[in-house]
């Protein structure tokens, strides 16, 4: 195959400034550290990160047709992504959001609903989609066309080809369970926040979470938790927390997309399963300590260094 994942979903253009206390009155101005542009969305963000990490990475998605489009695809291009399977749609604005990081990491979001609404992947694009033993759908709950029936038919052709399955989703609420529930049985790794796994499911502990799910046809959960590490479990019985890495945390922005990036890349190379978590954690936290969705990571051999060497936190 030509790649090694084929990334579908939610492309976003993000602009960060940082530390954000307050919006100036009237208008004046407020001075601040740091202003990027980064490619993100639960796709965007999960594609450049893999890619930064080693993997022959397609994106699949869409932009619209103004300058923020141009910015998005060239990003894409500069960090080796295969962006042939991306859709420039007419009339429409790209998917885009300000984020204003405040000092303590929170990040009140503008966001611009755009192009990922309107996209699709016709049953004719379905061979170059497929094009990858690794197939991530990322941004369920934002993709207004994509989002549910169509989805349940994207994932159960690549299941029929053969492919691995994994699946975020972003801004979950129990409502979104409407939308995910159809297409748990053609998921292998089903990565939400715990947050979004509780929201959706109604239960409270990680475990029932995880339970849950693989009652609903999932092949493994994988949990984000935020500063209490990760959660791991699969139908074949394994069961494991990890605990998190102690680090500076700067900006939370990706992190759960890195995560995603890092785990992917992690079975892509053979790793077990607790090795695998530690990966994408290590993927995860690098991205903590930077402004945006790519910041921290270099490579596969930087981050692997990483986890190695990085203290677990307490």
């Amino acid at each position: 195959m030509k790649h090694d994942v084929s990334v579908i979903g939610l492309y976003i253009l993000d602009v960060l400034g940082r530390p954000v206390s307050r919006i100036p009155d009237r208008g004046n101005v407020e001075f601040i550290d740091e202003i990027r542009l980064t490619v993100a969305g639960t796709a965007g963000g999960t594609v450049v990160d893999t890619a930064k990490l080693g993997l022959k990475s397609l994106a699949v998605g869409a932009v619209g047709d103004d300058e923020k489009a141009d910015w998005v695809l060239a990003t894409l291009e500069k960090f080796g992504v295969d962006v042939s399977q991306m859709q420039r749609i007419a009339g429409v604005p790209t998917s885009a959001t300000i984020l204003n990081v405040r000092p303590n990491g929170e990040r009140p979001a503008l966001h611009v609903r755009g192009a990922s609404d309107h996209f699709d992947v016709p049953p004719e694009t379905y061979d170059a989609v497929f094009d990858a033993p690794i197939v991530h759908l990322g941004g369920t709950g934002l993709l207004r066309r994509l989002d549910g029936p169509a989805s349940e038919v994207l994932l159960r052709e690549a299941k029929r080809r053969g492919r691995t399955v994994t699946f975020d989703l972003i801004a979950a609420a129990a409502e979104t369970l409407g939308l995910v529930a159809p297409l748990l049985p053609h998921i292998d790794y089903f990565m939400p926040s715990i947050e979004e796994a509780r929201d959706m499911s109604g239960k409270s502990s990680v475990e029932d979470c995880a339970r849950f799910y693989l009652d609903q046809g999932v092949a493994t959960c994988v949990f984000t938790l935020g500063g209490d590490g990760a959660y791991y479990a699969s139908r074949d019985g394994t069961a494991f927390n990890s605990p998190a890495y102690r680090i500076d945390v700067m900006d939370t922005t990706g992190c759960g997309d890195a995560f995603d990036a890092g785990f992917i890349t992690a079975i892509r190379r053979g790793m077990p399963p607790e090795t695998a978590v530690r990966f994408a954690q290590a993927a995860a936290g690098l991205v903590a300590t930077g402004l945006g969705s790519d910041a921290g990571i270099r490579s596969f051999e930087h981050t692997l260094e990483c986890m190695n060497s990085w203290e677990i936190a307490a």
